[in-house]
């Protein structure tokens, strides 16, 4: 389901509906004509009511208010806002479950808020670098981290109509970072990602090699002029990399790699492993329509590899199970899914994905952890960064665009971003770099 649906459940940050931020902050009466309008758009869709009185209620309850005239009158007294800052955020600690004082909570909103900032300026930072004029974040609500000044700036005309949803659309999301952060208390994520370090290097890394130490190749490859496709892959050491200049449809990719053991045998691999940040954790709870980060956030620990060949991939998944039995604990693989040979199509269910991407992908349960495994050999990684219609830069921009969270966050009427143009811009912009 699009975020842009009737049904979705960020309605409320919307620019086409009833809930849109419009010209003029909603401070008309009770009964003129401007609400009576209003009234009848909402009444539409009786699902939007609801929403609107849930809404409503929240609003009313977190300003300690009656009326929306009321809230006209808080924004005016301004020597009322320290006391209901402080009963908001005792309110919101108590949501989210933080432990200790007011400064302590507060440290703790003030973290979720440079979240929500790390969100819009993820996205202007790459998929939107060449427009990142066009949607930087609005002065005021940058350095604006208290939710009620943020929600008393919703309502206040004085502020303009990009700042107004620049102010909702922060709240939104540092309400979605707490709930993050209240997940991952949960669930002792900091202490499960240190662990799992510690596996990796007491048990899966070979024993010869200090913590951290790698050992740098280039991997030279050739690639079609139709689609930028892998034809061929050497692994080169750093001297005879220096001995290459790259022709057209040529790359010189950099890896450090480590190694683990079976037998003998030294098996060179190189690792990505990564504990998603919060705001790529807020960006997949807007993709997948979802509020509970519980549901939609699955892979929160997660390791990629790329070794030289399939035989190495096998060798690896199996060395990972014996290293599980050595640490005392039964390894299981869930939703395995594996293309690495040839002519089997990805079935991917991420909307933007390719069928011609290449990979093995499954989850490992071991020691208390559900760990997502993503596993290439060097041709397969090569086309996961370089291979039209494949290349990871250009499926974050088709998914963030296809999913409607571009157009949630930064909507037309305020941006001035006509978004299916600047989609296929952004698509051509990556591949010009790619194949530079």
């Amino acid at each position: 389901m699009s975020v842009l649906s009737s049904n979705s459940v960020f309605t409320s940050l919307q620019q086409e509906g009833p809930l849109a931020v419009t010209n003029n902050a909603f401070t008309a009466g009770r009964f003129s004509a401007a609400t009576r309008k209003w009234v009848k758009a909402l009444q539409q869709d009786p699902n939007n009511i609801t929403k609107y009185r849930a809404l409503r209620s929240q609003l009313f309850e977190f300003l300690a208010v009656d009326s929306i005239e009321q809230i006209q009158s808080l924004i005016i007294d301004t020597s009322l806002h320290p006391q209901r800052s402080d009963r908001a955020l005792r309110l919101l600690g108590n949501m989210f479950g933080i432990d200790g004082n007011l400064n302590e909570i507060k440290s703790r909103v003030n973290e979720y808020a440079r979240s929500a900032d790390a969100v819009v300026n993820s996205i202007k930072g790459k998929i939107l670098a060449p427009y990142a004029s066009h949607v930087e974040i609005t002065n005021e609500i940058e350095v604006t981290n208290n939710p009620v000044e943020l929600l008393l700036i919703m309502f206040n005309d004085d502020y303009h109509k990009k700042a107004r949803f620049e102010a909702r659309r922060k709240l939104i999301l540092m309400t979605l970072a707490g709930s993050i952060d209240q997940r991952e208390r949960e669930t002792n994520i900091e202490n499960k990602f240190s662990a799992f370090l510690a596996f990796l290097n007491g048990y899966v890394w070979s024993p010869d090699l200090k913590i951290g130490e790698l050992d740098s190749v280039y991997l030279h490859s050739l690639h079609s002029s139709e689609d930028y496709y892998c034809t061929n892959v050497a692994v080169l050491t750093p001297a005879q990399a220096s001995l290459v200049a790259p022709a057209k449809g040529e790359k010189l990719t950099l890896i450090k790699r480590r190694s683990f053991s079976v037998g003998k045998k030294h098996i060179p691999i190189y690792v990505s492993i990564r504990k998603k940040p919060p705001e790529a954790k807020v960006l997949k709870l807007l993709r997948k329509n979802e509020k509970n980060p519980a549901v939609a956030v699955d892979d929160e620990l997660g390791l990629m590899a790329v070794l030289d060949s399939v035989s190495d991939v096998k060798a690896f998944q199996q060395h990972l199970t014996h290293s599980a039995s050595k640490a005392n604990s039964l390894m299981v693989l869930e939703d395995i899914s594996d293309t690495l040979v040839e002519h089997t199509q990805y079935r991917g269910s991420a909307t933007g994905s390719s069928d011609k991407t290449a990979m093995m992908k499954f989850f490992a349960r071991l020691g208390g952890m559900r760990v997502e495994f993503i596993i290439h050999t060097n041709r397969t990684w090569l086309n996961y960064m370089y291979q039209q219609d494949v290349a990871h830069d250009e499926y974050e921009v088709k998914r963030m665009f296809d999913t409607g969270v571009i157009e949630l966050l930064f909507p037309m009427d305020i941006y001035h971003l006509k978004h299916l143009n600047t989609r296929a811009e952004m698509v051509q912009f990556f591949r010009k770099q790619i194949e530079s």
